[in-house]
Parts: C-alpha cells; sequence; structure tokens
C-alpha cells in the first residue's frame, strides 16, 4: 500500500476532479459538440427566417438547451447505491447513504455543467392526503394483498407498523401534519443537513447524544420525491441521475413510484452488492428489469473492496450473475461492471491512504487483472489517485451511461430537433425561390389561392382525424387482447390449482409462476408498438407526399426545391410495469392462512380466480389507461406539432406569392444580408446531418 499512497497528494493535484469526472464522459462530449452544431443552424434560421420562422427555431433552440437525458439506479438494499451516485456527482458524502427503505425516497439529480452564476436548487414534494390514507388504512400493496387473501392477523400487524410509523411522523410534525401533505418546498440552495431533513429518517433523536439533531429525517415519512438542481464538474450537457428506494420496500408503498421512474429514465443501471451478487431471492429486482431493452440496462456490482480475492471472485460473481437471469429470463447480454464507491470516493477526495488495509490490499489484488485500457488509455496509471479512480469502475460506468445516451435518447432528440428545423430552412429557401420569380408558375397548373389554401386544410384535417381513428383502433385493440390474455391466464391457472387439489387434496399449499401472464402482456406491448411506429411513419408519409404536390401546385416549387422531412416516430416507453409485484410472486405468511380459509375445491377455484383477478387488474389497466393512452398522446402530439409546422410553412410562402416580387425582394435583401445565402447553404448542410 506504501507504493500506492506514496505520492497520492500530488497524485490528485495533477488529476483534479473534473479531470477524473470527465474520463469516461467522451460520448457525451460528443453529444455536446452535435448540440453546439445544431445551436449553429438554430442561431443562423432565427437570423435568416420571418417572425414565425424565427419563433419556432427559438421554440427548437429552447428545446435543445433544456434536453436531460436520466439514468434511473435502482438495486439491493445494502449495495452502496446512494454511495455510488455521490461517487458519479462527484460530491462523495451529499446524500445519505444508510437509508431505511420505507423511509426512503426518489431522488433526482439534475446535474448541470460548470456555468457562472449558477445556483443550486432543492425541491421536495410531499405524499398527497389519498396516498397516505391508502397506506394508513390499507396498509400499502402488502396489506392490500393481505386484505384480500383474508390474513387478517398479517395485515394487523402491518397496521400497527404503520400506525407507529405515523405516530412518529405526528410527534415530529406536530399539528403541521395533516396541513403538510399534498405541498411541495423549495429552497435556493443544496446541503447535506436539507437532504437529510427530507430524504432520511436517521437516530432516533437522544437528547444525550448531542451530534443527532432533532431535524434529521424530519420530513422523511411524509416525502414523495426529492429533486435537486447541481453542478457537476467535467459534465457536457445536463443528466438526471434518480436514485430510487430498495425494492424490497416494507409496504411497496414506493413500488410504482420506482417503476415510473425507469419508465421514464429508459436506462436503467442495476446496483449489486459483490457479497450478494444476484441470486433467486432478488426475483422483484430481475422482474424491474426484465422488461427493459438488455442494451438499456446496465449492472453494476458494487464493493468488491470488500472481497478477500478479487482476482478469483469477480469472475465467478459474473458467471452466477450471468446464470441467474438466464435462468429466470432476465434480460440478455446485459454489461456487467465490477467496482467500488468507496475507492471512487477516496480518489475523489485524493486520500487513498485512509482506506481500510483489507480494501486497500482489495485495490492492490485487483489492479494485477482488471483491464484499463479503454477507459485509461490516454491516462498516467502510474498515477495512484487516477489508478484508484478507474478500478472503482465509476469511469467504465459513466462511459456505459454516456454510449446509451448518445445511441438512444440523444440521437432521437437531434434528429427530431433537427427534422424540423430542416422543414423551416428548406422553407426559408422555397421563399428565396418565390421571391426571385424565377418560376413560370402558370406554366405548372398553379392553384387558385382559395383553392391551395382549402386543399391544405383538408390535408391536414383529414389526416389529423386519419391518425386519431387508427390509434382509436389500435388501443382498442390492444385493449382486447390483453382481456383476453388475462382471461385465458385465469383460466388456466385455477384448472392448475383444481388438478393441484385433485391430486394432493388441500393439505399441501399450491403455487403458480406468473411469468406467463407477464410474457403474453409484454408480447401484447411489441405488436402495440409496432403497430403504433407503423402507423405514424405513414400518416407523416402520407402528409409529405400530398403536401409535395401542393407545394408544386400552388407555388411551381419541384421536390429539389421544397422536401418536406419526416419527423421521427416517438419512442415508446418500456412495459417496466409488468415488473409489479402480485400474489403469486409471494409466499408469506398472508398465503398459508388463505390456503387454510378454504373450503372445498369449488370455494378454491372461485376464491383463487377473484383473488388473482383483483391483483393483476391493477397493471392490465395500467398498462391499457395510463402507457397506451400516453403512447397515443405523445404520436398525436408530435403529428399535430408537424402539421402545425407545415401550415406556417404554407402560409409563408403563400404571403411570399402573392407579394409583388418587386417590393419582396427588396425585403428579402433589406432582412438577409449579402451572405445569407451562404449562411443558409450551411445551415441545411448542418440540419441535413440531423435529419437522416
Amino acid at each position: 500500500m506504501n507504493a500506492l499512497t506514496s505520492s497520492n497528494r500530488a497524485g490528485f493535484q495533477q488529476a483534479t476532479r473534473a479531470q477524473l469526472l470527465g474520463l469516461g464522459l467522451g460520448p457525451m462530449g460528443e453529444i455536446a459538440a452535435a448540440r453546439d452544431r445544431l445551436r449553429e443552424a438554430l442561431a443562423g434560421l432565427q437570423e435568416l427566417g420571418d417572425s414565425g420562422t424565427a419563433k419556432r427555431a427559438e421554440r427548437l433552440a429552447r428545446q435543445l438547451e433544456t434536453f436531460e437525458p436520466s439514468v434511473t439506479l435502482i438495486g439491493q438494499i445494502k449495495s452502496g447505491k446512494t454511495s455510488l451516485v455521490n461517487a458519479l456527482i462527484g460530491q462523495p458524502d451529499l446524500l445519505p447513504a444508510d437509508v431505511n427503505p420505507w423511509t426512503s425516497v426518489v431522488t433526482s439529480l439534475h446535474l448541470h455543467p460548470e456555468a457562472a452564476g449558477f445556483t443550486e436548487a432543492a425541491s421536495f414534494q410531499f405524499f398527497d392526503e389519498d396516498e397516505w390514507d391508502r397506506l394508513i388504512s390499507g396498509g400499502g400493496r402488502i396489506g392490500e394483498l393481505a386484505s384480500r387473501a383474508g390474513a387478517d392477523e398479517e395485515l394487523e400487524k402491518i397496521k400497527a407498523q404503520v400506525a407507529e410509523m405515523r405516530e412518529k411522523s405526528r410527534q415530529r410534525l406536530g399539528r403541521k401534519f395533516e396541513l403538510l401533505l399534498g405541498q411541495q418546498r423549495d429552497y435556493g440552495y443544496v446541503d447535506k443537513d436539507l437532504i437529510e431533513r427530507y430524504v432520511c429518517l436517521g437516530d432516533e433523536p437522544d437528547g444525550d447524544d448531542p451530534d443527532v439533531s432533532d431535524e434529521q429525517g424530519r420530513f422523511a415519512d411524509i416525502t414523495k420525491s426529492a429533486d435537486l438542481d447541481l453542478q457537476c464538474p467535467g459534465l457536457p450537457i445536463r443528466l438526471c441521475l434518480r436514485d430510487t428506494p430498495g425494492v424490497n420496500d416494507t409496504f411497496m408503498m414506493r413500488e410504482q413510484i420506482t417503476i415510473r421512474a425507469i419508465r421514464d429514465s429508459r436506462i436503467c443501471v442495476v446496483v449489486l452488492s459483490a457479497h450478494q451478487a444476484l441470486s433467486s431471492t432478488d426475483l422483484a429486482l430481475i422482474r424491474l428489469i426484465t422488461h427493459v431493452k438488455s442494451r438499456d440496462v446496465i449492472i453494476f456490482v458494487n464493493r468488491v473492496d470488500e472481497l478477500s480475492d478479487p482476482k478469483v471472485q469477480i469472475p465467478q460473481i459474473r458467471a452466477s450473475i450471468a446464470e441467474t437471469l438466464a435462468r429466470h429470463k432476465g434480460p440478455e447480454d446485459a454489461e456487467v461492471i465490477f467496482g467500488s464507491a468507496l475507492w471512487a470516493s477516496h480518489a475523489l477526495e485524493g486520500r487513498l491512504e485512509d482506506l481500510p488495509q483489507a480494501s486497500a490490499d482489495a485495490l492492490l489484488d485487483w489492479s494485477e487483472q482488471a483491464d484499463l485500457s479503454q477507459i485509461l488509455a490516454d491516462e498516467d496509471t502510474h498515477d495512484p489517485v487516477t489508478l484508484a479512480w478507474g478500478l472503482s469502475g465509476v469511469p467504465q460506468l459513466q462511459r456505459a451511461v454516456s454510449g446509451r445516451v448518445a445511441e438512444g435518447l440523444a440521437h432521437a432528440t437531434l434528429h427530431r430537433i433537427g427534422t424540423s428545423a430542416l422543414n423551416l430552412s428548406t422553407a426559408i429557401s422555397a421563399r428565396h425561390h418565390v421571391s426571385s420569380g424565377a418560376v413560370d408558375v402558370t406554366k405548372l397548373g398553379k392553384l387558385e389561392r382559395t383553392a391551395a389554401r382549402a386543399r391544405l386544410d383538408e390535408i391536414l384535417t383529414s389526416q389529423a382525424e386519419a391518425l386519431r381513428t387508427a390509434f382509436d383502433s389500435i388501443l382498442a385493440e390492444f385493449s382486447d387482447r390483453m382481456d383476453r390474455v388475462q382471461a385465458s391466464f385465469l383460466d388456466r391457472a385455477t384448472a392448475s390449482l383444481i388438478v393441484h387439489l385433485e391430486k394432493h387434496g388441500d393439505g399441501s399449499p399450491w403455487t403458480y409462476d406468473p411469468a406467463g401472464l407477464r410474457m403474453l402482456l409484454g408480447s401484447s406491448h411489441k405488436v402495440l408498438a409496432r403497430k403504433s411506429k407503423a402507423t405514424f411513419e405513414a400518416a407523416t408519409q402520407t402528409v409529405r407526399d400530398e403536401l409535395a404536390t401542393l407545394y408544386a401546385q400552388a407555388f411551381g416549387l419541384g421536390p429539389d426545391q421544397m422536401t418536406v422531412a419526416q419527423p421521427p416516430a416517438p419512442d415508446v416507453p418500456a412495459p417496466v410495469t409488468l415488473g409489479r409485484t402480485i400474489a403469486l410472486d409471494l409466499n408469506g405468511s398472508w398465503w398459508k392462512r388463505w390456503w387454510l380459509h378454504r373450503r372445498g375445491y369449488k370455494a378454491y377455484a372461485a376464491s383463487f380466480h377473484d383473488l388473482i383477478k383483483a391483483e393483476t387488474d391493477p397493471f392490465v389497466d395500467e398498462l391499457r389507461d395510463d402507457l397506451a393512452q400516453g403512447i397515443r398522446s405523445t404520436a398525436l402530439e408530435a403529428f399535430d406539432s408537424f402539421l402545425a409546422e407545415q401550415h406556417s410553412v404554407f402560409l409563408s410562402l403563400d404571403e411570399m406569392a402573392q407579394a409583388d416580387p418587386a417590393e419582396m425582394r427588396d425585403r428579402m435583401a433589406a432582412a438577409a444580408p449579402s451572405q445569407s445565402t451562404e449562411l443558409l447553404r450551411k445551415t441545411l448542410d448542418i440540419l441535413s446531418e440531423y435529419a437522416t
């Protein structure tokens, strides 16, 4: 260890925190460069276009500036997930790293590149009264399950735990308790004490302990979510990291919040402990990631610093994780990264000499085996701080996240904004062409102005209605298919129960795997996604073709002079709600009580059917009423924006075509300097890169 720590202070001076944090962010740097080029093109549009074009370009520029991809971290309790988040943002002590699972909060860290004048901020949202009452009266999801199963004793235990939790909250908050529900508190700063007050319960106050504040965890029980705005050294673009509660939340009161966070983020980092890795006891964790694209799942095995022989144990752990995922049909080929948030934290603070001896020995052991060529290729691997940072796995995780952001959401966002901007720039070019009077439109069968406008309205109105009708049909078909899948599953499960009773009687409890239901519902989602994308693309293609004809007839603009770029079909969120825990996933005491309270085969069958239908209805309804409707709304919003864009373009060209040619040439010359042609060409070239 002496060789590794003798020059760590000098190494820390050479590799600043920003340099360390920037080692794995290369792909994000490429995103930033692409954003800057697109920003330049949008500025050109604002300079070249009329007021309508300038406003639309400004709106696109705002979308570009506020682009913030998000990554959700989920994991086992005691996996060091929060410590890893602290390392990723370069602040090892910011978030409380030892959180009680039923008081932890979904914490969204909105990270900004360093900039002068930036102000940190924090916002905390409390549960509303209905959400809190659901927990108190029913004991959360576990309480609902116990109640449906008739496990009265189990339900009473849960209610007692919740009552104790509520009483502690009342003691902390006094008469303001009910008034705070549904409220939000905002602050113009961020510090550890503020976060602990809202996010972590901490220890009970002890009058004899001066280090424990009465404020610690004051609002944690009723806090639903936390949003923190921070600067992150070395970060090229904005990024959101979501730290979620552990998946084994006592009452499952935050399970749905975690599921929603995963769905909204797309990229999911699963944090495991090297001592626990992944086992059959983590089925709830596997269920949450099974329906996320394998490419968007990254597994980070933390706490390798606690392994006695990392060189031998890490390959064994990797093989065990792969075997467990394969056995339970988890994501295939998910990237697995090994590391230590502890090593990363000590590297960031330049105090490797403070590592526990066992951790330092593990670091040296792993350094002999780990391949750092991809991450530290251009760095001094003899510098102990940089070496420890590389071995921590954090830069490898950064690179994995950056790559997925670049290939996924960033590419889609740049493509969408670039396509809209290209349509605006093409329209500017067409206006120049129309104002020049270069084409004798009378020879092209030019439409009379009123007829042209009527045709435009007909195209836009009919196609908007056609797409809505098509999506109504798609969603109705999706709903019918899910109902059939659920009914078929219930019939099969009930039949299996009867067979078990006939063969074994009611002396031995029976179990049934709901994986088949999830698989069939997931298949229905794939059909929905495929049809939604195809329908959107067909609708935009129809509009494109019909407008091309109209532009030619109304203004004499051929395909080489007025090209309409199709907007990309919006991405369809993954059906992560299928990872929701249901009765058949659990085999606690409630199930034994349900089993013992039945009398007769028909009672078993009828009661089971009702129980599982009540359990599966919520996520079937969510797929139908939330996810599917969300897909429809997003697609229609994107389509309406495309139509509005083309409506504005047509009116701009129409104004140009109806004006006196000489007057319009003078106006164009006054509005655009002599270098406008070159600027327009450059703008079109840039936008063409992002619209393909």
